[in-house]
């Protein structure tokens, strides 16, 4: 019996440094895996280094619909993995409108997962680095974790240790096509203006690539908040004898549980819900979704989620 000839070339250092990541993550024991594949240079050359590691993988190709052409791609993404070795499927979601488009796509996306035990992703190391920037942003340091659970999905980022220029330069050591969305050229959305113009202008600033400083403060930042973090609980008694870091931490995993957005100014009054409660008002919060206003109060002991009461939006809108 003769063994399968190797897809990849004898000298390919970038590939290689793919497989190496994929092996740290995954372990050398070969298992079923689901990846999820757009096409592009990431996915791409994730799902090429699980297959070079024996890996039964099967690639997972969705069709948002919010493109022309996006059928065709989706199909032509599953066409490429079929070639490389994997088994795959095309996927076909409805994107929601009611919150953003990034966010509603990947919600959909996720859910489409869920019939597969586990799902691997091809964040790299500047996907990382830009995470941790748009959290602080939004009031909270956070970064992506090898392995975590997103919309019920057990998801496995094997290439967060590997750069974009890799995984680009890997599919070419490869001889794969890969796509080029053109969303990923379009500044309306936010990661991609913080890639194409914010990074470059840091690295001006600094004086050298800021990628690998920001990767590794955002991989620093979800092993803290791995070991800081605490199941979601919505008794304001048991929260108040947490810590004051994890106390924080419950709270902001269970907003977003309820699909709310964590802030730190509606953390910070959500826990005085708890710890200085003195019969005050609700404290208002905001809905993933557009349109969506809700508040958090303390009722019966517990935090309860409500509709934004009229006087309270009419305080909100007073000097």
């Amino acid at each position: 019996m003769t063994s399968k000839k190797p897809f990849w070339p004898r000298t390919s250092p970038n590939f290689l440094a793919c497989r190496v990541a994929a092996r740290a993550v995954m372990g050398e024991q070969p298992r079923a895996i689901a990846v999820g594949l757009s096409g592009g240079a990431d996915s791409l050359a994730l799902t090429a280094a699980l297959l070079a590691e024996g890996h039964e993988v099967t690639a997972l190709c969705v069709d948002h619909g919010l493109q022309e052409g996006s059928a065709t791609q989706a199909r032509r993404a599953a066409e490429q993995a079929c070639a490389l070795g994997a088994g795959a499927e095309v996927l076909r979601v409805d994107v929601g409108k009611q919150g953003s488009v990034e966010a509603e796509a990947r919600g959909a996306r996720y859910r489409a997962f869920a019939p597969w035990e586990e799902v691997a992703v091809a964040h790299t190391a500047d996907d990382q680095a830009e995470t941790l920037l748009l959290s602080a942003l939004r009031g909270r340091v956070a970064g992506m974790r090898e392995r975590s659970s997103v919309e019920g999905v057990h998801v496995l980022r094997p290439l967060l240790s590997v750069r974009r220029a890799q995984t680009e330069a890997a599919c070419a050591e490869l001889g794969l096509e890969v796509w080029q969305d053109p969303q990923n050229q379009d500044l309306a959305f936010r990661r991609v203006a913080l890639r194409r113009e914010i990074l470059p202008r840091l690295q001006e600033i600094v004086g050298g690539d800021p990628v690998p400083a920001l990767a590794q403060a955002a991989h620093d930042a979800a092993l803290d908040d791995a070991l800081l973090s605490t199941h979601p609980t919505t008794d304001c008694t048991a929260l108040a004898v947490l810590p004051e870091p994890k106390r924080r931490r419950a709270i902001a995993a269970w907003l977003r549980e309820e699909g709310v957005e964590v802030t730190r100014e509606a953390v910070r009054g959500i826990d005085a819900l708890c710890t200085r409660w003195h019969g005050q008002g609700p404290v208002a919060v905001r809905s993933e979704k557009k349109g969506t206003r809700l508040e958090v109060a303390r009722v019966g002991g517990k935090l309860s989620i409500l509709p934004r009461s009229a006087k309270e939006r009419s305080r909100a809108r007073q000097p």
